[in-house]
């Protein structure tokens, strides 16, 4: 499931494609701006990331990172102003952050040892091809249903995929790390009798 919904997350609400014909249209340029919106968000949740590691429901958490990252991206493709539209972005990319770190996370703790090299190369192929993907649907799609279509409608389209699908996988949407406990000390041998 972790694999799944970051891959809906980059197939339908990946706009980066778009960019260049929202500055144009849009924005009147601008382009770089939105090009460096995710990264600022997701640098400046990283400075605040201390919270996550408390969060313990990372199945819940991760969902709602998830569609808060498509909400995001489907808000900016609304906007007219450059501003606000980087604003948004920004926290998409905030969003996905702590998505990110929730999927490695669970990625980490959960799989079993024997497969945890597998695993992490599927995880790779998805970091590195959901985007790809989400390109190749965005510029497909914008030139078949227009620019809203291609930007807003499909990220509200995550969203509900997202939802119904962490609701439909109960495990997932409940499952729970437990805190790691300290090492206890070791024990000393007690001191033998001396008679």
């Amino acid at each position: 499931m972790s694999f799944a919904v970051d891959i809906a997350a980059m197939t339908l609400a990946m706009p980066t494609a778009l960019f260049p014909e929202a500055a144009q249209l849009r924005f009147g340029g601008g382009v770089g701006l939105l090009y460096s919106a995710i990264a600022i968000g997701s640098v400046a949740a990283g400075l605040f990331s201390g919270w996550i590691g408390r969060v313990r429901r990372q199945g819940r958490a991760l969902a709602i990172a998830v569609t808060t990252w498509a909400a995001a991206i489907a808000l900016a493709g609304t906007v007219h102003h450059l501003l606000a539209a980087t604003a948004l972005l920004a926290a998409a990319g905030a969003a996905d952050l702590v998505s990110a770190v929730y999927r490695e996370t669970i990625l980490q703790t959960y799989a079993p040892d024997a497969m945890r090299g597998r695993l992490q190369g599927v995880f790779t192929v998805v970091v590195a091809g959901g985007p790809r993907l989400g390109d190749l649907r965005a510029g497909a799609m914008a030139s078949a249903t227009g620019l809203g279509v291609a930007w807003t409608g499909s990220s509200l389209l995550c969203m509900i995929v997202v939802i119904v699908g962490a609701l439909l996988v109960r495990p997932f949407w409940r499952y729970t790390v437990t805190p790691a406990q300290p090492p206890s000390p070791p024990t000393r041998p007690e001191a033998a009798h001396q008679p």
